[in-house]
């Protein structure tokens, strides 16, 4: 370190040769806020100085393209990409994102903190700085079967990690409010750290309480009167633009020159034919600039506003002593990363990665799935109400509206009602073969025949599948179970078209161009039974997902989350 440090010195001052030099850069100050021209000095991984720096290695003249500082997400989960995370830094560096920061909820969900565990590891040597917030809630709820729980001392042991820098989306907020021990434990043990938010729609006098336990960010506003809110009670809001979830244009007005500090860009879940079309935080970054976002005010909400609020030392910004992570684009518009250098070293270029990257595979990560035997009656339900709720899907949203109708019937059971879009759905527990299966409709997925099933279900991921009849959900649902874990869509009592994900029925360990492939498949077989969602494998994730209201359906049965309870 001493070592590193006087040649840092001695190329700062301009005593000692660059190992890189890029002369003639248009360099994006996200400290000051502006653009200013000349040459940067960069020593082994870190950047030395910014002036007249001449003598180096080598020499990179930009002839006045911009250098900017590489991207960081600061709320992410990469299991919603389906990419092992070896996959996920091939497919997002290029793109000049270097930094992520994520809680990895999803695989503890399934494999507790072995998964977790695993993720860390596989992380290990990648150019792209991977933070750890440690996983607040497995499971979310005690509404649903999880594969594993983390309880609050292995949550205190979790933070102790040396990359591992808070404590993740405390989503029970109605834990928080009913000051449930074993959640109040976790903030408690969290104090010091970064505790990051999750409370959609809260308000008032329980916001107030949910932010006096320590929690800091909020990453779920939907409108601009919520987000304002929050930011006023001292939350930093994160605005979300995801592949189901698309808060950025209803939020971007709370940007202003007296807030800014206080919000950052996060994709939150984002797939992977999302991220091969439109990107990660970059993605996001540009949206923002067309509709009408200062480039360099937008380019700081994903750089520096999150290394602050993470306390990432020595990120996100073009400075002396700051990470020599940038890339290098001939506008701020595309911001299409011609070369990203990461700790100093070149790692892309022209949308290709340079850099080799694994996947460790295990046992322990496969075969994941356990459900007790069951058959298509299983699926039935018994038309015992005169009105029967619904889940009602909001596009673009994961908010979903609960209502009740008059159900269509035929003999004794609650069957789909195509004309009026409503179709059955299960969720099916798949890790201790307890045989438990929620039932419950919902409106606006759109299939008129067949279904749609996955392993994928926020939060406990268990298999999730919706349909017209019960033969087609069946046949999707074991065929997910055959594959280990995966999406399938089935019609005509057979699976039609299949991606399997074998790593925790989370995960593929094939590459994005692979995976997209796939996934295309998947959505234009889903499209042919008559959906017309953008993402409905995403849209369908989001239904079991007990802590978003107003109403899901876990696989101990329908959850009314804004009373918090099983309604059946």
């Amino acid at each position: 370190m001493m070592n590193n440090l006087r040649q840092l010195v001695a190329v700062a001052r301009g005593h000692e040769s660059a190992d890189i030099i890029f002369t003639n850069a248009m360099i994006v100050n996200t400290l000051s806020g502006d653009i200013e021209e000349g040459n940067v000095a960069i020593c082994d991984d870190r950047i030395a100085g910014i002036g007249d720096y001449r003598d180096g290695k080598e020499i990179i003249d930009l002839k006045g393209k911009y250098l900017v500082p590489t991207f960081i997400d600061g709320h992410v989960h990469i299991e919603s990409s389906m990419l092992h995370i070896s996959r996920y830094a091939e497919a997002v560096v290029p793109r000049g994102v270097c930094g992520i920061v994520t809680d990895l909820h999803e695989i503890a969900n399934v494999k507790g903190i072995e998964g977790v565990k695993y993720m860390i590891e596989c992380s290990r040597d990648l150019p792209l700085d991977c933070y750890f917030m440690s996983p607040s809630c497995v499971p979310a709820t005690h509404l649903e079967t999880a594969g594993a729980m983390l309880s609050a001392p292995e949550v205190v042991k979790a933070l102790k990690g040396d990359r591992t820098i808070g404590l993740g989306e405390v989503m029970n907020f109605p834990g928080v409010l009913a000051a449930d021990p074993g959640v109040i434990k976790k903030i408690i043990a969290a104090d010091g750290k970064i505790i990051d938010g999750h409370a959609p729609g809260l308000k008032g006098k329980d916001l107030n309480a949910y932010i006096a336990c320590g929690i800091m960010s909020d990453h779920e506003s939907t409108a601009l009167d919520e987000a304002r809110e929050k930011l006023r009670r001292g939350m930093f809001i994160m605005i979300r633009e995801g592949s189901s979830e698309k808060n950025l244009e209803a939020l971007l007005p709370l940007v202003t020159d007296r807030t800014y500090k206080r919000c950052m860009f996060v994709v939150d879940d984002r797939s992977c034919s999302d991220l091969k079309r439109d990107g990660e935080i970059d993605g996001v970054v540009r949206k923002a600039i067309s509709l009408g976002m200062d480039p360099v005010r937008a380019i700081q909400l994903a750089t520096i506003n999150t290394a602050e609020y993470f306390r990432i030392s020595r990120a996100g910004a073009i400075a002396p002593g700051y990470a020599a992570n940038v890339f290098i684009t001939p506008d701020l518009i595309s911001l299409e990363a011609e070369r990203v250098y990461h700790d100093g070293r070149l790692v892309a270029e022209n949308g290709k990665a340079l850099f080799a990257s694994s996947v460790l595979k295990g046992d322990e990560m496969t075969h994941t799935m356990h459900v007790k035997p069951y058959n298509a009656d299983a699926l039935a339900i018994p038309a015992e109400k005169a009105n029967y709720p619904i889940i009602e899907i909001v596009p673009d949203q994961i908010l979903t509206r609960k209502s009740f109708e008059k159900p269509k019937v035929n003999g004794k059971r609650i069957v789909s009602d195509i004309d009026r879009d409503i179709v059955k759905l299960a969720v099916i527990e798949r890790h201790k073969a307890t045989g438990n299966i929620g039932l419950a409709m919902i409106k606006g997925l759109g299939i008129k025949r067949g279904a749609l099933a996955s392993s994928i279900a926020h939060d406990s991921h268990n298999i999730i599948c919706a349909g017209v009849d019960d033969e087609d959900i069946y046949a999707a649902s074991r065929e997910v179970e055959r594959l280990g874990g995966g999406l399938v869509v089935a019609d005509g009592g057979r699976a039609v078209e299949s991606l399997p994900l074998p790593i925790a029925g989370l995960l593929s360990d094939e590459p994005i161009e692979v995976v997209v492939d796939k996934m295309e498949r998947m959505e234009s077989a889903a499209r042919r039974l008559g959906t017309g969602l953008a993402s409905p494998f995403a849209t369908l994730s989001f239904l079991a997902l007990p802590v978003i209201p107003e109403l899901r359906l876990s696989d101990m049965g329908l959850v009314d989350v804004t009373e918090f309870r099983i309604m059946n």
